[in-house]
């Protein structure tokens, strides 16, 4: 592992060890962090070792040092003990960067022999193509093999711009370079609950688009009835669309209780089993507010359908966390929102309000960019759509 990737060769490692794979870890430097991802030290594939750093200088300035064809042959046969029964070798920017041209002639001179693993060379950045290493690369051996294309490897790239530069480098047509992009932990970037990741999976929550919120509890002036048509109606052009009811039963009126059945039979009528979810049927609990802060955060739009409000707190938190508001035009949802929300009758006509949310949604670059991130961009997705099938090849 060479230069800032480690973070990415993390979550790589990680993704593949809960798809069942035996993962190891091999760098010059760290430690493990995963009881469940071994950890190879191999000091000399540490671009800061002593050794490598005096090769560099020399290599840098244009000269083979003395040394370099000892350095290889160690790192060749170290190597060789480590990868002793493995698939596949993943080598991030070991061999498109020259901070350590020992480890990569050494994995050069290791691609097709018997027992050694396939090679997945993993581009990040690019040393021919950048203008500030020019003057440390010089043509020939061994800083020629930065810029060939090995025979028998699979080459990956970051970005469709690696792609070309690395094809106009390698002088090979860009079918032969695959693009995995880098992705975001939304859970822990968002640094969401336990127990909401836990209600993420439950409803397959990460593929809702858009995802409306109500967290409101479970009583007849909620009008969730009217929530419930607005969905069915824009799932007919949103067809991922989904909503989750944070709140539970109201506790002061037994009839919440035929209330709730009524929504739930009224859910089943529209098509709505599997995208019209109330956490109620899944905890009992009163959730805590950081769960229900996570849901803002997650949410696409808030969906306030209520026939009357004493204050409308979610107002504010929608406010604070930047979502649309899509509410009734009462009095104290008006006062709170102003002219940022936007309103409908209490008895509006679901379809009316499904295009109010449409168009507003539809011309929110923030949105197109939030569900562009969800579903293409979280290491989830970029490892069961690329990385998992590459592994497969």
């Amino acid at each position: 592992m060479v230069g800032g990737v480690e973070s990415v060769l993390g979550h790589h490692a990680r993704l593949m060890a809960e798809d069942g794979h035996a993962v190891r870890i091999l760098a010059g430097r760290g430690a493990q962090t995963d009881s469940r991802i071994p950890f190879d030290l191999l000091p000399l594939a540490n671009s800061r070792h002593p050794d490598i750093l005096a090769a560099k200088a020399a290599l840098d300035a244009g000269r083979l040092p003395d040394r370099f064809t000892a350095l290889v042959s160690t790192l060749q046969g170290d190597l060789a003990q480590i990868l002793s029964g493995v698939d596949v070798l993943i080598a991030h920017n070991v061999c498109s960067l020259h901070k350590n041209l020992p480890l990569t002639a050494a994995l050069k001179q290791l691609v097709g022999q018997p027992a050694m693993p396939r090679q997945v060379l993993w581009h990040h950045d690019l040393a021919w193509t950048t203008p500030r290493y020019r003057a440390e690369l010089h043509p020939g051996y061994p800083w020629d093999l930065l810029r060939m294309d090995w025979s028998g490897t699979t080459q990956v790239v970051v970005s469709e711009l690696r792609q070309r530069e690395l094809a106009e480098l390698f002088d090979i047509p860009l079918e032969r370079i695959q693009v995995i992009p880098n992705g975001v932990d939304a859970t822990q970037f968002l640094k969401l609950e336990a127990q909401t990741v836990r209600f993420i999976a439950q409803l397959n929550l990460s593929v809702a688009a858009p995802l409306l919120l109500l967290p409101v509890r479970i009583t007849p002036r909620k009008n969730i009835e009217l929530a419930l048509r607005i969905l069915a109606t824009l799932r007919q052009r949103f067809p991922a669309a989904a909503m989750v009811v944070t709140g539970p039963l109201g506790p002061h009126n037994p009839a919440n209780r035929d209330y709730f059945e009524n929504l739930i039979s009224l859910r089943k009528d529209l098509g709505l089993a599997d995208s019209a979810h109330f956490l109620a049927e899944l905890s009992s609990e009163f959730l805590p507010d950081p769960v229900i802060a996570d849901f803002y955060h997650l949410a696409d739009a808030l969906l306030l359908p209520s026939r009357e409000e004493g204050f409308g707190i979610p107002v504010l938190e929608a406010g604070l966390t930047g979502v649309p508001v899509f509410c009734t035009d009462i009095p104290p949802l008006r006062d709170l929102a102003g002219e940022m929300g936007i309103y409908f009758s209490p008895d509006a006509n679901p379809t009316q309000v499904a295009d109010l949310i449409l168009h507003r949604l539809s011309n929110d670059p923030i949105y197109r960019l939030r569900l562009r991130v969800r579903t293409q961009y979280t290491w989830e997705r970029v490892y069961a759509d690329q990385i998992a099938p590459l592994l497969k090849d």
